[in-house]
């Protein structure tokens, strides 16, 4: 018999239309909140491998997105769309997460159903920055960089906790406070809260990664930080992208010893 919350986290990853996934996003988790739904066990038998996604966006290598500046409504709009993006994604790396390692604990998943509540929600108040651009989800290309990560740490649930929230959602945590100050600059108050939301926000998924990959160490016997940067060395050639915001992912569960290496790794 298949577990009604591992069911209804491939229900939320299989559907294609944004708004359809955010709605059944934002019901499953209510759902779970509410104890209408619970892991009873569960196996990988019947795993999602393909996230259900619109016919548009475009999916292109990310060195053949343009740049665009933010003087602009057009490049405003296009920032916004790339990071809508990220957060559409990241609705399908949580729930790929509940479903795809139904043996973690129950906490796991209701972590990373969390996650997703908050992905959805960042995706709509995105939606809807970009609509009064004159402009919707879909009107610009986009890359897959976040997706191909999901698929390469596919078999281990500690490789996908080590690359996936914190390397390349912890990206996100340095990257951000740059794009508000550059949105404030050009008087687009409106999405640099939004950011400034997503930002906050952020720090607690990138958090949960990094209890999560501590936590499979742990039961593994792993000392966490020489695994850390084997794994990256492994997938991503040890090379890490700077200046990192040392502050945040200090909240999201990095150690002080973690950034200078990776500060000294900055490429």
């Amino acid at each position: 018999m298949s577990c009604p919350l591992i069911a209804a986290a491939r229900a939320c990853l299989c559907e294609s239309d944004p708004a359809r996934k955010v709605a059944l996003t934002r019901d499953t988790v209510q759902r779970i909140r509410d104890g209408q739904l619970r892991r009873q066990g569960g196996s990988s038998d019947g795993v999602v491998d393909a996230p259900g996604r619109p016919a548009r966006p475009e999916l292109v290598a990310p060195r053949a997105l343009a740049q665009r500046g933010l003087d602009q409504a057009e490049g405003r709009a296009a920032l916004i769309h790339a990071v809508a993006h990220i957060e559409f994604n990241a609705i399908n790396l949580a729930w790929d997460a509940v479903q795809r390692f139904p043996s973690m604990p129950a906490e796991f998943a209701a972590d990373w159903a969390g996650v997703a509540d908050d992905e959805a929600r960042h995706f709509t108040m995105l939606r809807e920055r970009l609509t009064a651009l004159g402009h919707d989800y879909g009107d610009f290309p986009a890359h897959d960089g976040l997706w191909a990560m999901a698929q390469r740490t596919a078999a281990d649930v500690l490789a996908r906790m080590a690359l996936v929230p914190r390397v390349l959602e912890a990206r996100g945590l340095d990257v951000t406070p740059g794009m508000i100050t550059r949105l404030r600059r050009v008087g687009d108050d409106d999405t640099a809260d939004c950011l400034e939301v997503i930002l906050r926000e952020e720090v607690a998924h990138v958090a949960a990664g990094s209890r999560w990959f501590r936590w499979a160490c742990e039961q593994r016997g792993l000392a966490p930080r020489e695994t850390y940067f084997r794994l990256l060395a492994e997938h991503l050639g040890g090379g890490v992208r700077c200046p990192l915001n040392r502050a945040a992912r200090l909240a999201a569960g990095f150690d002080e010893g973690e950034l200078d290496r990776l500060e000294a790794l900055c490429r």
